[in-house]
């Protein structure tokens, strides 16, 4: 009975109170696209080896960001930065239950959890489908508890939907392995990839985009505009996808990383021995700072992240796809944005969790039909706090929150954008400064060396440390760095 009842509450939704009756049918629609652990590995790139034929189209037909970074290089963290437009204060806004621990729980207020519910607060019916928050489902719970009835986002949205299939829970379907095992299950006896012999609806991701587009259907009628959020787990860990997209791939011709060795002039603290990627017990090899796995080792975890690449930009060419059915795609904002970058062995890391380019620098595309010739590609530093800034001015709302970052929408239509070339990243005790054309981190640790430049005019893989080299240049960067300096390392928990 209780499976039964589960998967009802799943499938058909939780409908909250009311709305405010508002007819505002000429306001644009949005559709937001969380993507996890999505670096900047997308076929439109030259020299990306992803086959991405779907975003690779809205990029060409919107705009692709090509230096898009993160607040933080972890998954509730970066979630709380991007729905609340603010970088990490203190401490728990590092952490991924940031979300849980600073909205969920809370009373209603006037000034909204998250942008999601702003639009709500204005008229708009916010649909919340998979991981866009911090949970897998949208609820708090641990990974192997019974799902309970908190929501993450408590006013964000108007119904919050998600399908676990087989896999019967959110957590369980986020780790999941085709035969309906998951991670959990298995107590990490896994192996941190598959290739499935099945469908697109043998993972997770595949019941999500047909949730997404049975309920675009839906919404085709509605008298109010939408803001529908769709969350895609994969390329996340495990490394898993329908064989097909492996076949796209030929493994010998796959390149390893160009920049695999450990930065001349660092602290091994500046990096991380790789603790996630080594939860999947039946890895072939395990991945240390100390020794590179082999090339043949890191062609296959390559391969296994492009097929997982591959999956989900499948899933989201169907939404695309139906919007174009619709007749929606004419109103309707697309982003896509991936939560952060993915180190696959750049440093000898496999994983996030870095103040490194790889871990921080993330995909972001946006289309807003109402916009006329939008550059296909913007090359300027932008940060994931510049998304609700942005969305509240294609949406026609005022900004009346304490945010941030800056609209993009300046950019959006080949204009100028007032203000600092820059994007500040928060982990590690560290933070990190990024301009055109140098990365600055200063760690407030006691490890030396705490303060690192890498140059990027020369496009520097960041493999050298030059701090030493170029004190003048760091001299010039560390005011700009201190603007970025919230006090987040001077509170204690």
């Amino acid at each position: 009975m209780y499976k039964y009842l589960f998967t009802l509450l799943f499938l058909f939704s939780f409908v909250i109170e009311p709305e405010q009756s508002i007819e505002t049918k000429e306001r644009p629609n949005f559709l937001f696209i969380a993507v996890d652990d999505l670096r900047n590995e997308l076929g439109v790139f030259e020299n990306s080896q992803a086959i991405t034929p779907h975003m690779n189209a809205l990029a060409n037909s919107g705009s692709l960001f090509t230096h898009h970074y993160v607040q933080v290089p972890t998954c509730g963290a970066s979630r709380h930065a991007l729905i609340t437009g603010m970088r990490p204060y203190k401490p728990i806004h590092l952490s991924n239950r940031a979300i849980e621990m600073e909205i969920s729980g809370q009373p209603e207020k006037k000034s909204p959890e998250s942008f999601f519910h702003r639009f709500k607060q204005e008229g708009y019916h916010t649909v919340g489908i998979g991981k866009i928050s911090h949970s897998a489902d949208g609820l708090v719970y641990g990974y192997e508890e019974e799902p309970s009835n908190q929501r993450e986002l408590p006013y964000s949205w108007s119904e919050l939907l998600f399908d676990p299939g087989k896999w019967k829970t959110g957590w369980n379907a986020f780790f999941a392995y085709a035969n309906g095992e998951n991670r959990q299950s298995l107590n990490k006896q896994v192996k941190p990839y598959e290739a499935g012999e099945t469908n697109d609806e043998g993972y997770p991701d595949g019941l999500t985009a047909n949730l997404a587009v049975a309920k675009l259907k839906e919404l085709k009628t509605s008298k109010k505009p939408f803001f529908m959020g769709v969350g895609f787990f994969k390329p996340h860990l495990p490394f898993n996808a329908p064989k097909k997209y492996w076949d796209l791939y030929k493994r010998d011709s796959i390149k390893v990383s160009q920049n695999g060795n450990i930065p001349e002039n660092i602290n091994l603290a500046s990096l991380q021995n790789n603790g996630e990627f080594n939860q999947y017990a039946l890895g072939e090899e395990k991945a240390r700072l100390n020794q590179p796995v082999s090339k043949e080792y890191a062609q296959k975890l390559r391969h296994a992240y492009l097929a997982s690449v591959s999956y989900a930009d499948a899933q989201i060419g169907k939404l695309i796809e139906e919007l174009k059915t619709l007749g929606l795609d004419k109103n309707t904002v697309v982003v896509i944005w991936g939560d952060h970058g993915w180190h696959l062995g750049d440093q000898r890391v496999w994983g996030k969790h870095t103040l490194f380019e790889n871990a921080l620098k993330s995909t972001l595309i946006i289309k807003a039909p109402e916009l006329e010739n939008q550059p296909n590609r913007i090359d300027n530093i932008v940060e994931t706090v510049d998304l609700y800034p942005t969305l509240l001015e294609l949406g026609g709302l005022s900004r009346q929150e304490n945010l941030d970052g800056a609209s993009l929408v300046p950019l959006l239509k080949s204009k100028s954008l007032k203000g600092n070339d820059v994007a500040y990243s928060y982990y590690k005790k560290g933070i990190s400064l990024r301009t055109p054309e140098y990365r600055l981190t200063k760690y407030y640790r006691d490890e030396e060396p705490t303060v690192e430049l890498y140059d990027h005019k020369i496009e520097n893989f960041e493999n050298k440390n030059l701090a030493k080299e170029r004190p003048d240049i760091i001299a010039q960067l560390t005011p700009l760095l201190e603007k970025g300096d919230t006090g987040l390392y001077d509170k204690e928990e």
